[in-house]
């Protein structure tokens, strides 16, 4: 089956067969990383969707788990979640010391998947997760980063 990665992700996605909604998830990646392979891709949803199920945690976390296909919602849900949530900068320095690679190479891996789960989950759900998580998230959900004004 053929699809159009540049196609936005819709909750109707998820209804598709299971293999077919996860592969659409990891097709979306690789074109949104320019990963080179599909595996590459699967590497990157697995180790980002694994770090955010460490940091989120309530009502949210079953919501976002509800919106992914099967096997993102268990790599998401299978972490306890950290007592100390990370900010934004630490998730990812976190996760680039669990992995060996780059500040840099992580972040732009982060930016990959976060933004599009954010465009699966929708813009309220997204914006519950982030209000939920400490500052530094919402860039690498894609959205900007507003403070009130003091």
């Amino acid at each position: 089956m053929i699809t159009d990665v540049r196609e936005p992700l819709t909750p109707e996605h998820r209804r598709q067969p299971y293999e077919a909604a996860y592969g659409h998830l990891l097709e979306k990646v690789r074109y949104e990383g320019a990963y080179p392979t599909r595996e590459r891709a699967d590497e990157v949803v697995r180790l980002v969707l694994a770090g955010l199920g460490r940091q989120l945690t309530g009502d949210e976390r079953v919501a976002l788990a509800a919106c992914l296909p099967r096997e993102a919602a268990r790599v998401l849900t299978a972490q306890i979640p950290d007592t100390e949530p990370l900010t934004g900068w630490s998730f990812v320095k976190d996760l680039a010391a669990r992995t060996g690679a780059s500040l840099a190479t992580t972040r732009w891996d982060t930016g990959s998947v976060l933004t599009t789960i954010a465009a699966l989950a929708g813009p309220d759900l997204t914006t519950r997760i982030l209000d939920q998580l400490p500052p530094g998230y919402a860039l690498l959900f894609g959205r900007a980063e507003l403070k009130p004004a003091v």
